[in-house]
């Protein structure tokens, strides 16, 4: 389960929070392990700005640490791209502009969270996605406890081999952020991608502002 909600804005999904409670069937007994290292793309939707980012990730949970690259969408007028570097055994994140090459160094506040299904997840549901011939299989987690109605988190993540499928998020009830995440590989195919670029050796304390509008 992971929380970047201060940096990015998410994309799209169908929430699923105050569902009733489900037995688990024993499949889902306890849930699976997600792989530690793997690079992919992912869709952030935030439903509160109705604004999409889309990008390509590399995930490291075995040095806890993460590189996302935001991908140009040329229908976005005014809209800055970039770099986020987040170095999670050190605290620290670099956003870097993709167009200038200009970065910040930004202190982290909020400790590691992995791309994963947490031991006291509550199952909700197993099921296919898409239709004969063409699906796949994928159970459905969540933080829910007797308790508390609604849920916070909820994971998708498929039967196989524990890919991410999509996470949403919510508070007070309503959904902050949902992720998709798709064409997933496993392994780092270049380490590099986690090292800050020269750049960064002076980078700025603030983070610089999405929008040149």
């Amino acid at each position: 389960m992971h929380r970047l909600l201060f940096v990015f804005i998410a994309a799209a999904g169908a929430s699923v929070l105050g569902l009733p409670g489900k037995e688990a069937s024993p499949s889902a007994a306890a849930p699976c392990v997600a792989p530690l290292q793997w690079e992919g793309r992912w869709v952030m939707y935030d439903h509160s700005t109705g604004r999409n980012v889309r990008a390509s990730v590399s995930y490291d949970g075995l040095k806890q640490r993460l590189r996302v690259l935001q991908r140009n969408q040329k229908h976005a007028p005014c809209q800055r791209f970039f770099e986020y570097i987040y170095l999670y055994q050190s605290m620290v994140m670099f956003q870097i502009d993709q167009k200038t090459k200009d970065c910040s160094k930004i202190s982290l506040t909020e400790a590691w969270d992995p791309f994963d299904i947490p031991d006291n997840s509550t199952f909700e549901d197993q099921y296919f996605i898409g239709g004969p011939g063409d699906n796949v299989e994928v159970q459905e987690w969540s933080d829910r406890k007797p308790a508390r109605r609604h849920e916070a988190w909820v994971g998708i993540y498929t039967l196989k081999d524990c890919y991410p499928v999509q996470e949403t998020y919510a508070k007070n009830s309503s959904v902050i952020t949902s992720t998709r995440f798709f064409n997933i590989q496993l392994g780092i195919s270049d380490p590099d991608v986690f090292t800050p670029p020269s750049t960064c050796q002076s980078a700025r304390p603030e983070r610089m502002a999405e929008s040149d509008c």
